[in-house]
C-alpha cells in the first residue's frame, strides 16, 4: 500500500485527482492527501498513518502516567505492587491501566515470538532408579577473564539413589547437552527414564526432540522442582571446586577424583545414611 499510494499521487499529478481516483479505485479526497504528502516525502513510499485519536476524554493524566513509569524505573517491581503503591498515594488508577502504560512505554519484557513453548508434562515420582533424573549447569566465571574465560560445568543427579555425574564445558549449547547426556548415560549404572532441566537455552526444543528419553522442564516458579540437583552443585562447590585453581583442566581433575567418592562413599541423610551406590543395588 505505501507504494501504491505514491503511485497513485504522481498519477494524479500528472493526469488529475478525479482521473487518479477511478483508476486506483478510491475517493478524491484521499488521493488528494496522498499528493499533498508526496510533496512532502518526495518519489519514496507513503507510509500509513496510525487510526489512533491523539487525544481521548478518559485518557489517564501526565500525573499518574508518570507515577508509574516512576514507579516502575526506581525498583523494577511488577504492575500488580506499583497498583497499589499508587492507590497509597492517592492516585486512582485500575490495573489494567497500569499494565497498558508500562508496554506502551517498552517497560514490560515480552517473550519472544521466535521461542517455542515448553510444555511441562506432570512430575513422575522418583520409585526407581532412573526414574527421575535432574540436569542443570554451573557457570563459572574466574576473576582474570583475560588468562581463562568464562566456562561452565554440566551436571546430573538421580533423585532416588543421589547418584551423580558432572564435566567441564567450555560452552553450553544444545549439542553439547545432548552429548554430556549419552555420556552420563554410559556411565550410569540404570537407564534414564525421564530427565528434568530448567528452561535455558542449552535444554531447548531442539534438546527435547533429539534426547531420546523423556525430557520434562521444571515449573517456572517453582525453585523446589530441581532442588535435589541444585543441593549437588551446592555440595561439589562446597566439596571439591572451592579447593581448586579455576581453570577447567583444574575443575575437571578434581571432578573425576570427587565424583567415585561421592557415589560409593559418601553418606547421605536423605538416604538413610547410605551412598548412592548402595541405595541403587537395593532397589535392583
Amino acid at each position: 500500500m505505501p507504494r501504491v499510494r505514491r503511485d497513485a499521487a504522481f498519477f494524479a499529478m500528472e493526469h488529475g485527482v478525479r482521473t487518479a481516483a477511478r483508476r486506483y479505485g478510491v475517493s478524491p479526497g484521499a488521493v488528494s492527501k496522498w499528493v499533498a504528502k508526496t510533496k512532502l516525502w518526495g518519489y519514496h513510499p507513503i507510509p500509513t498513518s496510525s487510526s489512533a485519536p491523539h487525544t481521548h476524554p478518559n485518557a489517564l493524566s501526565q500525573e499518574i502516567v508518570q507515577g508509574i513509569v516512576r514507579e516502575r524505573k526506581k525498583h523494577g517491581r511488577c504492575a500488580e505492587v506499583i497498583h497499589h503503591q499508587l492507590l497509597k498515594e492517592g492516585l486512582r488508577v485500575s490495573l489494567n491501566s497500569v499494565h497498558r502504560t508500562l508496554g506502551r512505554h517498552g517497560l514490560i519484557k515480552t517473550r519472544s515470538p521466535w521461542k517455542r513453548w515448553h510444555f511441562t508434562e506432570p512430575r513422575p515420582f522418583a520409585e526407581k532408579p532412573g526414574f527421575l533424573v535432574q540436569i542443570d549447569t554451573i557457570h563459572i566465571a574466574p576473576r582474570r577473564l583475560l588468562v581463562f574465560p568464562k566456562f561452565y560445568v554440566y551436571t546430573l543427579l538421580d533423585v532416588f539413589s543421589r547418584w551423580a555425574f558432572a564435566r567441564v564445558s567450555a560452552k553450553i549449547n544444545t549439542h553439547r547437552s545432548l552429548f554430556f547426556v549419552r555420556e552420563a548415560a554410559k556411565q550410569a549404572p540404570f537407564s534414564f527414564r525421564m530427565l528434568q532441566s530448567d528452561h535455558g537455552s542449552e535444554f531447548s526444543t531442539y534438546f527435547t526432540e533429539q534426547i531420546r528419553v523423556s525430557h520434562r522442564h521444571s515449573r517456572v516458579r517453582q525453585p523446589n522442582d530441581n532442588g535435589h540437583l541444585e543441593r549437588f552443585n551446592r555440595t561439589i562447590q562446597e566439596e571439591c571446586l572451592n579447593k581448586v585453581r579455576m581453570n577447567p583442566r583444574s575443575y575437571q581433575r578434581a571432578i573425576d577424583e570427587y565424583l567415585p567418592y561421592y557415589n560409593n562413599e559418601r553418606i547421605h541423610m536423605s538416604l538413610g545414611f547410605k551412598t548412592p551406590s548402595e541405595c541403587f543395588q537395593g532397589a535392583g
